[in-house]
């Protein structure tokens, strides 16, 4: 299969382009083509003419997004659209990959592909706008839903602690807030799982079970024998421009049912990649 990996710069990306390596994979970065110029994504497009296009790429700068609105829909929601648009004019797949902060976060169980979406912030109402354009412009989709991405080299929340923790005695950490941390090569491996199917539709993958990011980074630091005190705090010691949803732990009961490893391993090959202690 020819896969074209739109962002394949950011820590997704470069798993999907290493764990997928049985197909023959382009990889683009926003710097060989921004996904906001229909023209250049329709010229990209037919020019490679792929089975499938996975698009990785993403604004999620989920504050930055309250203040700049405008360049979050681009890239969330008219970017998506234009993939979604040539794809569909050569008869190619898309898979689009989106986020839990679509949900309000007022359910008290996992939400799953069937709940109502309602998202409170910038970010999570672009990511959305992007889920109903690519649905409207191209049948044969992938939508994926994620959460709370780690890996031991990206900009993420947990290698950002781990590396922080080399210089701090002390960390305070949101403890009233859950979703499900999602290791990235857990998520490649189930995308490329999903795209060996022809089972259109949404999906949501992602770690099993549900944490708070202190109860995430209290792991961590325990498999790796780093010694910082952790503080448990409520989520308002924060402020934030963006509201954030108290509980968006993710589950499937979508056929394929395709389920990640938990929370709990993703966190133990993150260890073994930075070395334990």
């Amino acid at each position: 299969m020819k896969i074209l990996v739109i962002g394949s710069g950011g820590q997704l990306g470069r798993s999907l382009c290493d764990l997928l390596c049985n197909h023959r994979i382009v990889p683009l970065t926003h710097r060989d083509l921004d996904i906001v110029n229909l023209s250049a994504v329709t010229k990209a497009v037919e020019s490679f003419k792929p089975d499938t296009v996975i698009n990785a790429a993403a604004f999620n700068d989920v504050d930055g997004a309250e203040s700049r609105a405008d360049e979050a829909y681009r890239t969330n929601a008219l970017g998506p659209r234009n993939l979604a648009i040539a794809t569909a004019r050569i008869g190619s797949r898309l898979l689009h990959v989106s986020t839990d902060y679509v949900f309000d976060g007022t359910l008290t169980r996992p939400y799953h592909e069937y709940d109502s979406p309602h998202p409170l912030s910038t970010y999570g109402s672009s990511k959305l706008a992007g889920e109903d354009a690519v649905r409207e412009m191209n049948p044969r989709h992938y939508i994926v839903r994620t959460a709370w991405l780690f890996d031991s080299t990206g900009n993420n929340f947990l290698n950002r602690t781990r590396i922080l923790a080399a210089s701090r005695e002390r960390f305070a950490l949101v403890s009233d807030q859950f979703g499900s941390p999602t290791h990235v090569a857990h998520l490649a491996k189930a995308i490329g799982t999903l795209i060996d199917t022809d089972v259109y539709g949404n999906y949501h993958l992602a770690g099993r079970g549900g944490t708070s990011r202190f109860e995430l980074v209290k792991l961590a630091f325990e498999l790796l024998a780093i010694r910082v005190e952790l503080e448990p705090v409520a989520a308002n010691s924060f402020p934030a421009a963006a509201q954030r949803p108290a509980y968006s732990v993710l589950t499937t009961i979508q056929e394929p049912r395709i389920e990640l490893p938990s929370w709990q391993e993703g966190v133990e090959d993150f260890a073994r990649a930075c070395g334990r202690g």
